[in-house]
């Protein structure tokens, strides 16, 4: 399998589920077999995950990604020898970072996870920019700092009953479905589901800017399913 298909999430995923460790071998740089460079992908996303292993506190050496080829049998398993020492010398996840329940870390990683599509589109550029042979110059690609700030500032959005006219704009232009719509019936974002994109804040009609964009505030409750219909709405405000 291409290293470039070794998503975000699956990285995440396996510190989730407690591995002490995370070693990924990639085809060398230039040396792609099928052109895609998807190596050069996966090297950006590594990057990605370890600044954001450090704003959770997680060491970032617990992540390597070494580049081989299918003659570097004897490097490949010294690299691995080497992480598994390396994995063994930092010690129990989460415990030598720290963390007397590990369950605490989890959850932090889980909420991670939820926002992996986000984190996508705000590093978008970065992901997609040509990166450098030097090494040195890998550690700069992310930042702590910017790490921080996309986190602290995650959106949310939010269909104001009293101006959605059903239309059904955002309904269709979702990716992820996550908006509850329906005929003649007020449309609900489904804030489990909603992946932050902004698709449907920019799709709403002008005319009706009935989605709002929250950022550090809570997402005001849904209303009632009985309180949905635009004709009973129209009649109650009469």
């Amino acid at each position: 399998m291409c290293s470039g298909r070794i998503d975000l999430s699956f990285v995440l995923k396996a510190f989730f589920n407690g591995n002490d460790g995370v070693y990924i071998a990639a085809c060398k740089l230039d040396e792609c077999n099928y052109t895609t460079h998807g190596n050069y992908h996966a090297l950006k996303m590594v990057m990605l995950c370890k600044k954001i292993m450090e704003y959770l506190r997680l060491n970032p050496n617990r992540l390597r990604m070494e580049f081989l080829s299918a003659a570097d049998g004897n490097k490949f398993a010294a690299t691995v020898e080497d992480f598994t020492n390396e994995i063994k010398s930092i010690g129990v996840f989460g415990k030598s970072e720290g963390f007397e329940n590990t369950d605490d870390l989890k959850s932090k990683i889980s909420k991670v996870m939820t926002l992996v599509p986000y984190i996508k589109i705000v590093t978008r550029e970065k992901l997609l920019a040509p990166i450098s042979r030097n090494r040195e110059d890998w550690e700069d690609i992310f930042t702590v700092e910017e790490i921080r700030e996309m986190f602290e500032n995650v959106p949310s959005y939010y269909i104001e009953p009293d101006k959605c006219r059903a239309c059904g704009t955002c309904f269709r232009s979702c990716p992820a479905d996550a908006i509850i719509g329906g005929k003649k019936l007020i449309h609900i974002i489904d804030q489990s589901k909603c992946i932050k994109c902004g698709t449907c804040y920019n799709a709403c009609p002008p005319k009706f800017s009935a989605i709002t964009k929250l950022i550090g505030k809570d997402v005001p409750k849904r209303i009632p399913e009985e309180e949905r219909s635009i004709e009973k709405r129209k009649v109650k405000e009469a």
